[in-house]
């Protein structure tokens, strides 16, 4: 009896690369993929740049800590209520005007920079000005994603939008720590300034996307509803929490400047930055695998306690390149529980709360690394920025472990089962049945 051939070495190959179904068959996905393209590597230059330039200006790692303080209230406040928005008004709307906001927030930098002493109070004001704008914008982001890719395309589209934003962060950091170094902080905020403008003019093309008829205006009863939906989903819970503590205790980017600082190697601060987007991109590329995977919320917990591993260790390793390789590491933990938390996300929630849902996802996933942050900040200026680095991984591995008891149903989740993801997937159908154009059967 023979035995089955085994797969040629194109087939093995073909099953790792990224899944392309979005991209084939949407037009409003391609339109948001390469707008996103622009808007990260636009975004990624004034993310090192406005760090920079504090610490130019206050030589305290407090003081570049102290960002994630003062974005962190108009996230929440911003983030809940554009959740609200999104399920209330046009989402292509809502996207149009914060991308607009973002590009005149970033004229200011630009402004400031141009001054012959610049000044400290107005990077924390355009600071506090991008998370409002971030959290107005990203629930209507996220949501129209569930509309308009399919059920069975949401890893797929999760992945393609990760590599998209590995591709702008890598590129991003890396020319800005050159142009910040030899031309100064004003070109890379002309340079987010473009980005933001061309973004805008991608977004005006995209779909309306008008919310259900009986849609209600945005309100503190409908937030409320949309919290206690989550409230009552332990597997949503577990998304959010995981990611929460990740962030919280192992999120040290705001003091990669002293890092590099103390292992002599301050030419490898662009290199820092982008590292962890390497990891990611390398898993993106090789992303094929999870479009079969059913069990998203071990995507979830593993990509997780792997983040926290490699970032310990790359603040245990003082060597530069074994730091930047751990970096690297921790940058594919991070995409992997990334693409399980927007697969879960998309393939569960109602599409009536999907935008009130987005905006606690916003939470989630941006108050941690606010909250990271000041915590990195603290600590490094209380016991060091390498002691800073790896007993926060540390304590981030011990965090999802814990969690992974209080929540057994994250680790169980299987897409072909959940209740919640079936009847999703059986709500996306009817709509799309409902918006099939009248009278196409049979046209010749």
């Amino acid at each position: 009896m023979s035995s089955a051939p085994s797969p040629k070495p194109s087939a093995r190959l073909s099953a790792l690369l990224p899944d392309l179904a979005p991209w084939r068959t949407s037009r409003d996905f391609r339109l948001l993929w390469s707008q996103g393209l622009v808007t990260y590597f636009a975004g990624a230059m004034a993310m090192i740049a406005l760090p920079l330039q504090i610490k130019e200006l206050t030589n305290s790692p407090l003081a570049v800590g102290a960002m994630g303080a003062v974005e962190l209230v108009p996230l929440v406040v911003f983030g809940l209520y554009g959740g609200a928005l999104a399920d209330a008004v046009d989402r292509r709307k809502v996207i149009v005007a914060t991308e607009a906001g973002l590009g005149v927030l970033a004229l200011l930098l630009l402004l400031n920079a141009l001054l012959p002493e610049p000044m400290l109070w107005p990077l924390y004001v355009v600071a506090a000005g991008v998370s409002a704008l971030a959290g107005l914008q990203r629930p209507a982001l996220d949501s129209l994603l569930a509309r308009i890719v399919p059920h069975e395309h949401q890893t797929a589209a999760a992945a393609l939008n990760s590599l998209r934003w590995q591709i702008g962060s890598i590129a991003g950091p890396a020319v800005a720590g050159l142009v910040v170094a030899f031309a100064g902080h004003a070109p890379a905020y002309a340079v987010t300034i473009v980005g933001f403008a061309a973004s805008v003019l991608m977004c005006r093309r995209l779909s309306p996307a008008p919310p259900a008829h009986d849609a209600e205006k945005p309100s503190l009863k409908g937030i409320a509803e949309g919290a206690r939906y989550a409230w009552s989903r332990p597997v949503l819970l577990g998304t959010y929490a995981v990611d929460l503590a990740a962030m919280f205790f192992a999120f040290p980017n705001t003091i990669f400047p002293f890092l590099a600082d103390e292992l002599d190697a301050d030419w490898s601060l662009g290199l820092m930055y982008a590292a962890g987007s390497v990891g990611s991109l390398v898993l993106g590329l090789t992303s094929g695998w999870t479009s079969r995977v059913r069990r998203h919320g071990l995507l979830v917990v593993g990509g997780a306690a792997g983040w926290g591993l490699a970032i310990a260790a790359a603040g245990w390793f003082g060597n530069i390149w074994l730091v930047l390789l751990c970096l690297a590491f921790a940058g594919a933990g991070d995409m992997l529980s990334g693409l399980g938390r927007a697969t879960i996300w998309n393939q569960t929630i109602p599409e009536e709360l999907r935008g009130r849902l987005a905006g606690i996802e916003v939470l989630s996933y941006s108050v941690g690394p606010q909250l990271g942050q000041v915590r990195a900040g603290a600590m490094a200026g209380w016991t060091g920025t390498r002691a800073a680095v790896w007993s926060g991984g540390v304590a981030c591995v011990a965090s999802v472990g814990l969690l992974c008891l209080a929540l057994p149903k994250l680790l169980t989740y299987d897409s072909e089962t959940d209740e919640d993801s079936l009847r999703r997937k059986a709500q996306q159908e009817a709509v799309a049945r409902q918006e099939e154009p009248q009278g196409s059967a049979g046209t010749v």
